[in-house]
């Protein structure tokens, strides 16, 4: 069973860091890709960040490029979200994603290419 566990999430004023963990089952080792997405209240899910986990190439949203890192340690089948400078318009609720083992994709930042979510994590950025 595909299992993801999101943790890091908080409160911080506008400026301030955190940094967002994704805990996987061993099932994340055979993925190609793993994604960050956020969804704010009565917004859409929006991809934020993805990881190729055979190369470890990321992709970002515009909104976050040079803010935000995403990166991996597969012998602990985790995925991180380096957070920084963050922003008010960065708040909303993080969720880690998995898509089906073996999937290949030419857009790893849309939801549709995912099907295992985890509960998500809050995050609040004041100004």
């Amino acid at each position: 069973q595909v299992q993801l566990v999101e943790s890091g999430g908080g409160s911080v004023q506008a400026g301030g860091s955190l940094r967002l963990s994704c805990a996987g089952s061993a099932y994340t080792y055979a993925t190609n890709y793993m994604g960050w997405f956020r969804q704010a209240p009565g917004k859409e899910r929006e991809g934020v960040a993805s990881i190729w986990t055979t190369t470890g190439k990321s992709r970002y949203v515009d909104s976050v490029k040079g803010r935000f890192t995403i990166s991996q340690d597969k012998a602990k089948n985790m995925v991180y979200l380096q957070m920084n400078s963050l922003k008010p318009e960065d708040t909303a609720k993080y969720f880690c994603a998995a898509p089906r083992a073996g999937r290949w994709t030419y857009g790893p930042l849309l939801p549709g290419e995912y099907v295992f979510w985890g509960q998500g994590t809050q995050v609040t950025v004041s100004s």
